[in-house]
């Protein structure tokens, strides 16, 4: 399994060659490429799940399972200074008064234990960490794709959300070609300042969308801009071009999905978690046997009495067996538990496959739906073209309305907005997909 730096450097020189267009047309302009490389170098939930692995490397360790030794060293020094009475039975032995009687021990030490047979329970407790780093890995991939999504669709929700300004400030300027003509056409006494004045309301009420168009478009950049892990926020510009990949099928995204899913290999690792904790309790059935071992000094100084010092060295070493006979059924008890716990991994893991299966199936169809509207919009957006490029011209000789020629544009602007909307949602959805079939790293892993 590659590590996840090395999945996270990958990413951005290979990942969605055919879905960033183009190159960089302006110094403000943010590529697909850019904000990928960005985010994945500065996105906080991503460092944060680069820490929560670099955690759990640490804990899969021989050490924390309980395979090695423990060597411990200790030393004491201990005076003391005490009056001291001695009576003697025989009366041929002179009593003692010893005032102010020192005496110091000296004890070095170093001390080894090694369990060498716990009933295997140190190789359950092994394979558990090593599954939960495993765990911490695919936490961190699902974690990457998550945040990929979120670029990606902010991405575009930017890309339409320019698209529709840029349609209101062509609308804007249709309408200043409006205003044109009715003053022309009052000026030349076949108009009215009736048409003159409901032309100018239109305007404003074409700069006032745009004005909320550009608003609701800084709103983005300024989503994005999180998503992106950046403190400074910049005006920026994305390219305008919406391009979706090869048409998705559902079959195949069903199937790879029931595989690479990021949350159901995390439910697959979570169940060989419960497995291993059912063979560490199964472990404390049998005996542990330890063997230690260890070098000592002691030594005894005494102002008074037969010797002024004894000191002795050596090694020692010997071999312990326990086995716990009677715990009050805790064994029996945990071991239970363990076993329905097991048991409900695996039917989060079934009830889950049944979740990601209807989700892909409900994207898939707002997949579908979105195609299907792009294709009837790009008709109806050449229609409405044509029908305003006509109204324009007969509203200038006067066989038109200007209400007839709002209309007219008012259709071409809600078409030209469906379009958008369409897009958007179609590369949203085709994104989506790509992240529950488990494909967005499937290119790098």
């Amino acid at each position: 399994m590659k590590s996840l730096n090395t999945i996270l450097s990958t990413l951005g020189i290979v990942l969605f060659v055919g879905m960033i267009s183009g190159n960089i047309q302006a110094q403000s302009t943010l590529e697909l490429e850019d904000a990928i490389r960005i985010g994945l170098e500065k996105n906080f939930s991503i460092r944060i799940a680069e820490n929560e692995v670099r955690i759990s490397e640490n804990n899969a360790s021989l050490g924390n399972a309980g395979f090695l030794p423990v060597i411990s060293a200790d030393g004491d020094i201990n005076k003391q200074v005490q009056d001291n009475v001695t009576v003697y039975s025989n009366p041929n032995i002179e009593d003692r008064d010893d005032e102010n009687a020192k005496t110091t021990v000296y004890d070095y030490g170093i001390n080894a234990t090694w369990t060498i047979f716990d009933g295997l329970t140190m190789f359950a407790t092994l394979d558990r960490l090593s599954t939960n780093l495993d765990i911490s890995e695919e936490q961190a991939r699902n974690q990457v794709e998550l945040v990929l999504a979120d670029i990606i669709a902010g991405y575009y929700e930017i890309a339409g959300q320019q698209k529709a300004a840029a349609v209101l400030e062509n609308t804007v300027e249709i309408s200043e070609e409006r205003i044109r003509i009715a003053e022309t056409k009052r000026d030349l006494g076949s108009g009215s300042e009736y048409e003159l004045l409901l032309a100018r309301a239109d305007r404003n009420t074409d700069r006032a969308a745009l004005i909320r168009a550009r608003t609701s478009l800084n709103q983005l950049r300024v989503l994005l801009s999180a998503v992106l892990g950046k403190q400074e926020i910049e005006e920026f510009r994305v390219q305008p071009e919406i391009i979706l990949g090869e048409k998705l099928e559902l079959e195949a995204l069903i199937e790879d999905a029931l595989i690479q899913n990021k949350e159901l290999s995390i439910a697959r690792l979570n169940e060989r978690v419960a497995q291993s904790e059912i063979r560490e309790i199964r472990g404390e059935w049998l005996p542990q046997v330890d063997v230690s071992g260890g070098y000592g000094y002691s030594r005894t100084e005494a102002s008074v009495g037969f010797s002024e010092f004894s000191e002795s060295d050596g090694f020692q070493y010997g071999v312990t067996a326990r086995v716990n006979l009677f715990d009050g059924f805790n064994k029996n008890r945990r071991k239970q538990n363990a076993q329905i716990e097991l048991k409900n991994e695996q039917l989060r893991l079934e009830d889950l496959q049944l979740q990601i299966t209807a989700q892909v199936s409900q994207t898939y169809a707002q997949y579908e739906d979105a195609l299907e509207l792009i294709a009837l919009e790009e008709e109806n957006l050449e229609i409405n073209k044509e029908t305003v490029d006509i109204a324009l011209d007969r509203f200038e000789l006067g066989t038109i309305s200007s209400i007839e020629l709002r209309e007219a544009q008012q259709s071409l602007l809600n078409a030209e907005n469906r379009l958008i909307e369409a897009q958007v949602a179609a590369k949203t959805a085709e994104t989506e997909l790509l992240r529950l079939s488990g494909r967005l790293l499937s290119r790098v892993e």
